[in-house]
């Protein structure tokens, strides 16, 4: 009898004790990409694919710097110096909010490269991830 009167007082303790603790504080994630997002992950890895990755010639003074995971809702990447990695980006590629327009600005879009870098965007925002225009 004091078997059972000590494991009912046990159980009685556990089930107070769980009940006071405080439920967790967690903030719910996000259950998809905005539409920024969703273009700016398109355009970067076309523009990777096709500017560094593949060695072209044109961007070679240049290396990108991802910055896609951002917290603003302003997903963009860089192009810079490829010697001064934390330098003042030359060129700037980013969408914002529940917008999937891509905007690119920056010096370079100021150089003969910025028609190129113009029609490339376009392209690949488009949803052509081909690294050239086709006639």
């Amino acid at each position: 009898m004091i078997k059972s009167k000590t494991i009912v007082l046990v159980a009685a303790a556990g089930f107070a004790l769980a009940s006071c603790q405080s439920s967790p504080k967690s903030t719910p994630v996000p259950s998809g990409k905005s539409a920024a997002l969703l273009a700016m992950e398109q355009v970067a890895i076309s523009a990777h694919k096709c500017w560094i990755a593949s060695k072209d010639p044109a961007f070679k003074e240049y290396q990108m710097a991802n910055e896609l995971n951002s917290y603003s809702g302003t997903p963009r990447f860089l192009l810079v110096p490829a010697k001064h990695y934390g330098g003042k980006p030359l060129l700037v590629v980013q969408a914002q909010g529940n917008s999937s327009r891509v905007d690119v600005f920056g010096p370079l879009m100021n150089d003969p490269l910025g028609a190129r870098i113009g029609s490339d965007i376009a392209r690949w925002q488009a949803g052509n991830p081909a690294c050239a225009a086709t006639a």
